[in-house]
């Protein structure tokens, strides 16, 4: 294992609240090991940004990695030449011109639909009654697994998501996983011959038309589904959570002072939805005074660095005023999220948008005070909402 500074966690507070934590490692020791994750995490925005990209040193390639282990060795699991052309396969499906032009018009459809039938209750848990078939419905197209429920979606994301962070080793999350798992490669069996017919500007039909192998196709299926469900899910009702318990800046939103990109952008920094990832040292170095060996396991603190007072003035403090540049919440390096343009599209222009304008007098419910949990992952498990019945 690497030589840097030992800090102890407390696995339960850091799961509620990692932020004080993070914050006492950057002043005291940037580049910590945890005992407790059996990782050094690295928690600085610049030595993180900087870092991202050192690939020969802090390598995405891990073989005996959870992700790789129970999903495959998708492009996320992939460096230099192998991962850029499975990423230039993809492109078809996820450019700003086909997000344009194609998803864009499906996505609005689909959350009216939805909301069109939240709107007469009055109240619901726009957790799990919006954000979460927002998300699906969306992530149904562009994977092409149109023949899954919205709710199989959900459920197999959070599923490999659990399964990818189990550290621990619970084998009742991995098996769950494994289930989750043979879902999605019963789905794609499924349509995979449909596709051949109508091929589609879909992951599935992409990646098949590219000329990926069955192995390749299913692993970046699976990754599209693990971070493509849950993370937007979870930054739609983040951002209406943060804009509904920051009244002043809701107002500033609505009133067309800032927009909702702004506010997305903000919140994505603010509680990153992806707060980590992680990297096995491919050889031995050095980074800032610390000696790295081959193996050891790293941890990229993308929720820390967002929070980093040495770049963000205030930084525990929802502002959607701030100058968001620096932010990584979607990463840095080669491994830039994919489907940033289409996450941004579905949260900032059709989601989060639509929600305000169609469930007027939108607040929290009497008595409820959400809050997120989780450190790899971070979001909301509910968000119980009243607004004037339609």
């Amino acid at each position: 294992m690497s030589n840097a500074s030992v800090y102890h966690i407390d696995p339960p507070a850091f799961y509620d609240d990692p932020y004080p934590a993070l914050a006492e490692m950057r002043t005291q020791a940037p580049i910590s090991f945890v005992p407790e994750l059996d990782a050094t995490l690295l928690t600085r925005r610049d030595s993180i940004f900087v870092n991202e990209k050192k690939i020969d040193i802090f390598s995405s390639t891990q073989p005996g990695g959870l992700m790789t282990v129970l999903m495959g060795e998708n492009m996320m699991r992939k460096d230099g030449a192998p991962h850029m052309a499975e990423r230039k396969a993809i492109f078809p499906t996820i450019s700003p011109r086909t997000v344009r032009d194609v998803w864009l018009t499906q996505f609005r459809a689909a959350a009216k639909r939805i909301l069109d039938d939240l709107a007469p209750r009055g109240c619901a848990d726009l957790v799990n009654d919006y954000a979460m078939p927002v998300s699906a419905e969306a992530l149904r197209v562009i994977t092409g697994l149109t023949n899954m429920t919205n709710e199989e979606m959900n459920r197999v994301s959070q599923g490999m998501i659990d399964g990818i962070a189990n550290y621990a080793g619970d084998p009742d999350i991995e098996a769950n996983c494994h289930d989750c798992t043979a879902s999605i490669d019963r789905h794609i069996d499924e349509m995979i011959p449909r596709l051949k017919v109508l091929p589609d500007h879909s992951l599935l039909s992409v990646q098949m038309r590219a000329g990926l192998s069955d192995e390749q196709i299913r692993a970046n299926i699976k990754l599209a589904i693990s971070g493509g469900q849950n993370e937007p899910r979870d930054a739609i009702a983040g951002t209406i959570w943060a804009l509904l318990t920051h009244p002043e800046q809701k107002e500033l939103v609505l009133s067309g002072k800032v927009t909702f990109m702004q506010a997305f952008e903000e919140y994505a920094r603010w509680c990153s939805p992806i707060g980590m990832s992680p990297r096995r040292v491919a050889r031995p170095a050095e980074i800032e005074g610390v000696q790295f060996e081959v193996d050891d396991r790293v941890f990229l603190m993308f929720g820390s660095g967002n929070r980093d007072e040495a770049v963000f003035e205030n930084p525990d403090v929802f502002d959607v005023t701030r100058d968001t540049g620096p932010s990584i919440a979607f990463g840095a390096g080669p491994h830039f999220c994919a489907g940033a343009w289409a996450a941004r599209a579905l949260i900032a222009d059709v989601a989060l948008p639509l929600a305000f304008a169609h469930l007027p007098g939108l607040r929290l419910a009497d008595g409820a005070d959400p809050r997120p949990v989780g450190w790899a992952f971070r979001g909301l498990t509910e968000l119980p909402c009243e607004w004037k019945a339609g």
